[in-house]
């Protein structure tokens, strides 16, 4: 906070101690008031707003101490230091109790209290950005919704609205592109633990021990390259939320050690020997079929248990059709936003196409789907035509394997992007990594004629 802008009121019968104190404090740039009694204090008080008061504890009439709590009743804000030349235990213990940012003996240092006063307004100044910080983030919350109507989708948000204000452990369940981040981050942003942050970890993205310092961190000479000491995802989510993508991905000593700090909720970070106790909360994610990992005893069946303790699954796009208009319009409306365009809406052709549409990538690949139609769009609406890549009698098939979907839209993506891989897994919202571990898995290749 600039001095300029700072208002301190003086309070103190001594014209002396009174005088010096606005004097030393307008030379520090500060706007400065006096009041030699808590009467005229209080008058002064009704006159403005002030950030800042020195109270003298001993004044005829209404002490400082009294003087105190009528400003608490009046400007709850207003910072309050107690200044006296009578000090004892019993009235710093009772200014403080009171609310008093400190309490200064007579005679005093000025170069100290100047000191004291910055720190109180730091003090002040942070506070009050916290409070900004806070409503911003409420008002964040209030405007945070799941786009959808269906059925589905509405049994989603009671299981959120269950779970949120808990701490325990949610393992959501669903397809590539069904938006399973969105439903952590509205856990959370409807948690108590939403003012603290939300840390998100891609767990299928790295190698099991650079897996193992993102999650831990690392002392200093922990291992080649390690130059400084780093604190992990889950020191840096203290007081907050971890979200652990692609957790069906982790290999057998990372999940021991999650299964650990899990019970303990203590961390140690590599190459260290200290434990370290943290506070989080863990949402998990997987596309894949944890019982069927377990069965086959890929992964421990103790952690499978201890994150599962409230599970949300997310149905795919295809069986909650009635909301893929909701989304479309949604996405529209954000992407003429963020490239200018005025385009009104789709025509009934379009709208028809984009229900026929089995959508294997689900959301992900509808909202790719809109950004491109709205790119290529001249007009004052996205028609058919729009949409080249998307092959309705492709979709019409019969049930098919979660493998099967996703290799599909993989595959698709690659051909729509001329299997340039960068761009394909910005599309797919994966890591380049995820993406060419995927390839090999589907055994998926670039055409040699291309």
């Amino acid at each position: 906070m600039e001095p300029g802008n700072i208002r301190i009121l003086i309070v103190d019968d001594e014209p002396v101690v009174r005088d010096s104190l606005a004097s030393w404090f307008a030379d520090e740039g500060y706007e400065v008031g006096t009041a030699e009694s808590a009467k005229e204090a209080l008058r002064r008080l009704q006159e403005g707003r002030w950030d800042l008061g020195l109270l003298d504890i001993k004044m005829p009439g209404v002490d400082g101490l009294e003087l105190q709590r009528k400003i608490n009743e009046i400007d709850p804000s207003m910072t309050i230091i107690i200044i006296t030349a009578y000090a004892s235990v019993q009235t710093a213990v009772e200014a403080l109790k009171d609310g008093a940012y400190d309490y200064i003996v007579k005679p005093f240092d000025p170069d100290q209290l100047a000191h004291v006063i910055r720190n109180a307004l730091e003090r002040k100044s942070l506070k009050a950005e916290s409070r900004r910080m806070r409503t911003k983030i409420d008002e964040e919350v209030k405007g945070l919704s799941i786009i959808g109507e269906s059925t589905q989708m509405r049994s989603v948000m009671e299981l959120v609205e269950q779970v949120a204000n808990t701490d325990s452990t949610v393992l959501i369940l669903g397809e590539s592109g069904t938006g399973k981040e969105l439903i952590a981050r509205a856990i959370h942003s409807h948690s108590e633990r939403r003012y603290n942050p939300i840390v998100t970890v891609n767990c299928g993205a790295l190698p099991e021990g650079i897996l193992e310092s993102e999650l831990f961190g690392h002392e200093k000479g922990a291992f080649t390259g390690a130059q400084y000491r780093r604190k992990g995802k889950f020191e840096m989510a203290n007081g907050g939320t971890v979200f652990l993508d692609e957790i069906g991905d982790i290999g057998p000593k990372t999940q021991s050690d999650l299964l650990r700090v899990l019970e303990e909720k203590k961390i140690t970070r590599v190459g260290g020997n200290r434990e370290i106790e943290v506070d989080f909360r863990v949402i998990a994610a997987t596309n894949r079929d944890l019982k069927r990992l377990v069965e086959e005893e890929t992964f421990r069946q103790d952690l499978y248990y201890r994150l599962n303790v409230f599970s949300i699954p997310l149905p795919p796009l295809r069986e909650r059709k009635e909301d893929i208009l909701l989304l479309a319009k949604h996405f529209l409306e954000r992407f003429n936003l963020a490239m200018g365009k005025k385009v009104l809406g789709f025509t009934k052709n379009a709208e028809i196409k984009l229900q026929s549409y089995e959508w294997p990538g689900n959301v992900r690949e509808l909202e790719n789907a809109i950004e491109r139609a709205l790119v290529v769009c001249k007009g004052d609406r996205i028609d058919v035509k729009h949409f080249p890549f998307i092959d309705i009698g492709a979709s019409k098939t019969s049930a098919r394997s979660m493998v099967e979907i996703e290799r599909e839209h993989i595959h698709r993506v690659l051909l729509d992007c001329g299997w340039n891989i960068s761009h394909a897994s910005r599309i797919l919202d994966i890591d380049r990594v995820t993406l060419y571990n995927k390839l090999k898995k589907y055994n998926l290749k670039r055409p040699e004629s291309e």
